[in-house]
Parts: structure tokens; C-alpha cells; sequence
């Protein structure tokens, strides 16, 4: 008898709050050439979270995560002080033959 231990990738709601969107910039574009994909993701999200997130809504394998976090710049308009947002990125690097195509929809 043989067992085999496959764990269910079930899908929540607070797994696409996980990923809020990819990224598409010039730079993600020529590294997702080399099987990687860069999120935008809630600060909250732990590298954890976010492989779950991902192997379980794009149905792939995920063997590391980079995660960035960036402090919004101080910016002024009209003559008035402000801040942009801080935000996190995520970096994932999927297994050898994965692939996401991020310019359509999910």
C-alpha cells in the first residue's frame, strides 16, 4: 500500500486580497524570461502567505520568495507637502518549466 501525501490548493478570498496585482514594468518583463514574476502584495503579507497564494490560484509550483518593501516619497503639490504610499513587492521564483503569463486576466 502506498501513500501518497498531495495537499489540496484550495482557493479563499483572502489569497487573491494577497496578490493585489502583478507588476508590469520593463524590468519585471525581462525577468519573468528567467521564470520569475513580480506582485504588488498587501504589507501585511508574509512570504508564506504569498506562495500559498500563488500556487494555489495560478495552479504552480513555487520554490522562493523575495519580498521588497518600499517607504513612500515625500512629494509636493501645489506648494503642499505630502507622501505617497509605502508599498511591498513580491518576487517569485517559480520551478524549472512554470510559468504565469501576468498580461491576462486571471
Amino acid at each position: 500500500m502506498v501513500k501518497t501525501s498531495k495537499t489540496a490548493n484550495t482557493v479563499s478570498a483572502s489569497m487573491y486580497d494577497t496578490i493585489v496585482r502583478p507588476v508590469i514594468t520593463e524590468k519585471s518583463m525581462l525577468v519573468s524570461e528567467n521564470g520569475k514574476v513580480t506582485f504588488m502584495v498587501p504589507l501585511s503579507a508574509s512570504k508564506d502567505d504569498i506562495k500559498a497564494a500563488v500556487e494555489a490560484v495560478f495552479n504552480v509550483k513555487v520554490e522562493k520568495v523575495n519580498t521588497i518593501r518600499q517607504f513612500g516619497k515625500t512629494k509636493f503639490f501645489r506648494g503642499r507637502k505630502g507622501s505617497r504610499s509605502d508599498y511591498k513587492k513580491a518576487l517569485v521564483t517559480l520551478a524549472k518549466g512554470q510559468n504565469i503569463d501576468v498580461t491576462t486576466g486571471i
